[in-house]
């Protein structure tokens, strides 16, 4: 039992499993609190059972399309976050570089008229990958060479990047509504999904982004590249001493998480979402959602597949929360709780980890 304790794989999901459960608790002390003051409130265990479910009890089938339209961006900006945190980075401009790349992918979509429709959204998707790639390798080159923090530059170029696209809207602003982009001509395909979920807005975006984890989680566990990338950020100068180069892994590692940020801002501009581009854009929420996923899921690629299922369930369950007569910003505050949880359970870890060491060292 302790050896199986004691494993680094088994303590990462008991602490995220730890963090949901006590988040969980704080939720039904909020919903008891709120119950004596809203006249309309269902009984509070009823609120939570919706919030557990997801609001798939009031949505189904439609409401299980409606998290995978949920899950496809915040899983990769979870990546993105993710991937740097595994080389020692924290990548907190996954919010310009999300923005950045959906502006990229759906200018492409709509002006590249040259390209034939059926293959146009793969050339987006590709625009958005470079692009958020692009803001990212700034920030990389940044720390590598001139050791300029990253979250510093990051956040000046989340900034950045949501002024340079409010100002290039009238690039490709609708005629009816100059002030919004027209909608994308090619968008990504939904294979049938939207008549299996009843939903026009669920696509293969989640398969994708379920297919790039999978990816970066081979890269990182199964390559010798990934070993270097993490060494880099586990001590620089040991690396460097290795013989590897320090520079180059900061470098590549911030332009990898910039460009999977990219590719999630074109899964929601030229997918099945009905969303476009306006010249009051704002900081995009689901850059700062990628770090509540890679902090509950432990920055694995995989139990980030995970955590951002969930925190998409959490989405999908605000709308139905308020059915039974309370607001849906209970969610928010339990998904907040939730991420703080995650900060002490691997405090958790740590003291499990000694308890049983020196309960060994003492036989």
């Amino acid at each position: 039992m302790k050896k199986f304790l004691l494993n680094a794989g088994v303590q990462k999901i008991f602490a995220a499993l730890l963090a949901i459960l006590f988040g969980l608790v704080f939720g039904i002390v909020i919903l008891f609190i709120a119950s004596f003051f809203i006249s309309k409130a269902s009984y509070p265990m009823d609120a939570l059972y919706t919030i557990v479910t997801g609001g798939l009890r009031f949505s189904g089938l439609k409401g299980l399309g409606i998290i995978m339209r949920f899950m496809s961006p915040i899983l990769l900006t979870g990546l993105s976050v993710g991937f740097a945190f595994k080389t020692g980075l924290f990548n907190i401009g996954a919010s310009g570089q999300f923005v950045i790349g959906g502006f990229v992918a759906a200018y492409i979509c709509i002006k590249w008229t040259f390209i034939p429709l059926e293959y146009l959204w793969i050339v987006g998707i590709l625009g958005a990958v470079i692009a958020g790639g692009l803001v990212g390798l700034i920030s990389g080159l940044l720390k590598a060479y001139r050791n300029v923090n990253e979250v510093i530059s990051a956040i000046m170029l989340n900034y950045i990047a949501m002024i340079t696209v409010s100002n290039l809207v009238s690039v490709i602003a609708d005629k009816n509504n100059p002030s919004r982009t027209m909608p994308p001509l090619s968008r990504i395909p939904t294979l049938g999904l939207d008549k299996i979920f009843g939903n026009n807005t669920t696509d293969i975006s989640i398969f994708i982004a379920i297919l790039v984890a999978i990816l970066i989680y081979i890269i990182l566990e199964r390559t010798t590249f990934g070993y270097e990338l993490k060494a880099c950020g586990y001590n620089r100068n040991a690396a460097r001493y290795a013989g590897i180069n320090d520079r180059l892994g900061i470098t590549l590692s911030m332009t990898i998480a910039g460009a999977l940020a990219g590719l999630g801002g074109a899964m929601v501009y030229i997918s099945s979402i009905t969303k476009v581009f306006d010249s009051l854009l704002t900081l995009a929420p689901e850059g700062f959602d990628g770090i509540s996923v890679a902090l509950l899921g432990m920055s694995n690629p995989l139990g980030i597949i995970f955590s951002a299922a969930f925190i998409a369930a959490l989405k999908n369950a605000g709308p139905a929360l308020s059915r039974s007569g309370f607001n849906e910003e209970v969610v928010k505050i339990m998904t907040a709780v939730i991420i703080y949880a995650s900060a002490f359970s691997l405090i958790f870890r740590e003291k499990l980890v000694q308890f049983f060491t020196k309960k060994g060292a003492k036989k």
